[in-house]
């Protein structure tokens, strides 16, 4: 059983977790900890502990939304480059690059149609000189 003073470390721990930025690799690390060890304990909550079980599942449900986003855009990336290379289009560096890197799903979407048609990678990327 946990006391209060673990609740209020956990809480605490919480809140400076939450206020590094998305991509602090202390983030990254500790957040799957905590999930993990928070939500995979066998013994029941109390009621005290009620509302940092629900704080800590949404923050395990917002990482894991972002984790298929970022999932969700590698993939749609890929598929632009592949379909390129499919077209035989030559893709420098610095393209593949922007492609890769880019993380709105519906510009790599668009990308990937024209990349299916498309006659070289100007007619591809917008704003490509």
């Amino acid at each position: 059983m946990r006391n209060r003073s673990d609740q209020l470390f956990l809480r605490e721990a919480l809140v400076d977790l939450a206020a590094l930025p998305d991509d602090a690799w202390e983030k990254s690390i500790a957040k799957p900890l905590l999930v993990h060890f928070r939500l995979g304990g066998q013994e029941p909550a109390r009621d005290e502990e009620d509302e940092v079980s629900a704080e800590i599942r949404a923050w395990f449900e917002d990482y894991e939304r972002k984790l298929r986003a970022e999932a969700r855009a590698e993939e749609a990336a890929r598929a632009v480059l592949t379909a390129l290379r499919v077209r035989g289009i030559a893709v420098p560096d610095a393209a593949r690059e922007r492609v890769l890197a880019e993380k709105n799903t519906e510009i790599l979407e668009r990308w990937h149609e024209r990349a299916v048609v498309a006659a070289s990678l100007a007619e591809v990327l917008d704003d490509l000189s």
